[in-house]
């Protein structure tokens, strides 16, 4: 069995806010999109080699809330580019360090409250 690509798929209480924020803060391209009449249900957004999807909450997997345990860790190049790009248009969480298992980074949260959290290997 063979894996060949992982999308996460979170839930979003506000599809043109995310949609917004995705391609206008974080420079990402709307891939596909999928509306109910006139409203979003469903995106997928992307950047390089990372995809995100995003859809309205619904009735299979109600949580009560919009959630994630966990962060979304994204690999880049030039984190300091990254860094000084974004860190005056986003909610910080931890600004830019260089941590002692040799990575460097910095966490910001996107629109829905989830944490992004974008690094670069320095073991070099």
């Amino acid at each position: 069995m063979k894996l060949e690509q992982l999308s996460p798929m979170l839930e979003s209480n506000d599809l043109p806010g995310t949609i917004d924020f995705y391609r206008n803060v974080l420079g990402f391209t709307l891939r596909g999109v999928f509306k109910d009449e006139k409203d979003p249900r469903w995106c997928d957004l992307a950047k390089d080699d990372v995809s995100i999807m995003f859809c309205m909450p619904n009735t299979h997997m109600n949580y009560g809330r919009i959630m994630l345990s966990g962060s979304l860790y994204i690999r880049v190049q030039d984190v300091n580019s990254h860094w000084l790009v974004l860190k005056d248009n986003c909610e910080i969480v931890y600004p830019i360090e260089s941590f002692e298992y040799q990575m460097r980074e910095f966490a910001i949260k996107d629109n829905n409250g989830y944490v992004l959290i974008f690094a670069e290997d320095i073991s070099e």
